[in-house]
């Protein structure tokens, strides 16, 4: 192992080069290390959990379904409706119940115009929770 040279003068002068050799050799120990013990990391214990069955208690808020042709005209709950009937009728089923959610089934050659005048009309009054029926058997 050589620490530095001898020059002629019979001095020794310090190395320049640096010694890469015991580096090399703990990065191998490491990568050794490491590829052992990988694989044990990704292993997780297999218990057996128990099963409880139970129904959820859930109380799902009255809800509004607006219905909306092709043509335009409007059905609350299946019931016939003008679009100026629509407001006084949120307005006073938001006061009854304010967690109501509107269920919106709108016919798919309904022009979108109909529809946003709805959920315009619906939100104005109050209606937070706005959402849209399909059918996804038709395809």
């Amino acid at each position: 192992m050589g620490f530095g040279s001898m020059q002629g003068n019979g001095r020794q002068a310090p190395m320049s080069e640096i010694n890469v050799v015991p580096l090399v050799d703990v990065m191998l120990v490491l990568l050794i290390i490491f590829i052992i013990t990988a694989p044990l990391l990704t292993h997780s214990v297999k218990i057996d959990l128990p099963k409880a069955e139970s129904t959820a208690n859930i109380t799902r808020p009255e809800h509004i379904e607006l219905a909306i042709r092709a043509d335009g005209s409007l059905f609350w709950n299946g019931e016939s409706v003008v679009l100026q009937q629509l407001d006084s009728r949120f307005r006073a089923t938001v006061v009854q119940a304010p967690e109501t959610e509107l269920h919106i089934r709108a016919d798919k050659l309904a022009h979108y115009e109909h529809v946003a005048q709805a959920m315009s009309i619906a939100a104005k009054a109050g209606v937070t929770r706005i959402g849209f029926v399909t059918d996804p058997s038709e395809q």
